[in-house]
């Protein structure tokens, strides 16, 4: 029996559509996971809105307008089909819709994963190249102890360190927060980021202090993702390095920064890039505990208040969106994985 050769594009097509529809099922996933999460909480989401003093005729209003009378799979249907229109109810804390505090929270967590992320990706690459090319010396000992330890420590303690050591004792660091009170209100809001709105109307003190306070906590963060890496940078070059085209490399007499960065380098980056991908994506879903030390306004400290005041709409959603985030990062990686490295069909 002959077989029918699809071609490039076709291969190319049914790739995309296979990424497509496991993206969706686990973005359904997700969806399932979240409501049945809301609905195992032993937290009435009535009692959270008109508060533990309403009459019974009140909460069985409330309990009627929220449709939460109706069976569990025509309450799942329902809420599928207003998270497929961007709608996640109402926020109890903030008497916004969900939609619009992760509108306002999100964009300052962004800017701190950002700026996180590529200081990491800036010092971590060439101490994890360096660390292979001295494979077995002090200075790799040392590179490699310095990466252990941002494994090791949890990022809380590490980031009360920060304002013990930073701010209370040598007092080169601001306190927590994204601005001084004192410029609270002064810049208007146009991306969210306030480094990047301070310096688009012109408003350079304010930049600079916003400056100051995104340093610690994106310092810290950077810290702990680059010490991630570090090690798998170490990893990939020295599996690199032991390859059999570095050998002939070697032996046509290439230099060895040549062989270390257009050869072995070249090799790995494809894989490098899935790494550094799903750090940022980390960064993204998991600065809950720096933004609530710091008290820094991103989604990590509107979904902590939110459980707080068993606000299930805003949890829901918050972290409804973190989850679709990391899906994207992934499928980003993938994506960026093939591009990197043409031997990966």
């Amino acid at each position: 029996m002959s077989t029918i050769n699809i071609g490039p594009l076709g291969q190319c097509m049914r790739r995309s559509a296979s990424g497509l529809s496991a993206i969706l099922a686990t973005l359904f996933g997700l969806v399932l996971v979240t409501f049945v999460i809301g609905r195992a909480m032993p937290v009435d989401p009535v009692l959270a809105i008109v508060g533990d003093r309403a009459t019974p005729d009140v909460v069985a209003r409330v309990r009627l307008e929220l449709g939460l009378d109706k069976p569990l799979l025509e309450q799942f249907w329902i809420y599928l089909q207003h998270v497929a229109h961007g709608d996640f109810g109402t926020s109890v804390m903030t008497g916004q819709s969900v939609i619009a505090d992760i509108r306002q929270f999100f964009p300052a967590t962004l800017e701190l994963a950002t700026v996180a992320i590529f200081v990491a990706v800036l010092v971590g690459v060439p101490l994890g190249v360096l660390s292979a090319a001295r494979a077995g010396s002090r200075l790799d000992g040392l590179i490699r102890l310095i990466s252990l330890s941002g494994q090791s420590v949890p990022v809380f303690v590490l980031a009360l360190l920060c304002l013990l050591v930073f701010y209370v004792k040598l007092g080169i660091a601001p306190g927590v927060g994204q601005q001084d009170i004192a410029y609270d209100g002064m810049v208007p809001f146009t991306t969210g980021a306030l480094v990047i709105d301070a310096a688009l109307s012109g408003q350079w003190d304010v930049f600079r202090d916003a400056l100051a306070h995104l340093a610690m906590p994106a310092l810290m963060l950077a810290f702990v993702s680059m010490s991630m890496i570090v090690r798998m940078t170490r990893t990939f070059m020295l599996d690199a390095l032991a390859g059999e085209f570095v050998v002939t490399a070697r032996a046509k007499g290439l230099s060895p920064m040549r062989i270390l960065w257009r050869h072995a380098f070249a090799n790995i980056s494809g894989r490098l890039v899935v790494v550094i991908a799903l750090a940022y994506a980390g960064l993204l879903e998991g600065s809950v505990l720096t933004e609530t030390v710091f008290n820094w306004p991103g989604l990590g400290q509107y979904l902590t208040r939110s459980l707080l005041n068993a606000d299930m709409n805003a949890v829901l959603g918050a972290t409804l969106v973190i989850g679709a985030v990391y899906v994207a990062s992934n499928f980003a990686a993938d994506v960026a994985y093939r591009l990197f490295d043409p031997r990966v069909k």
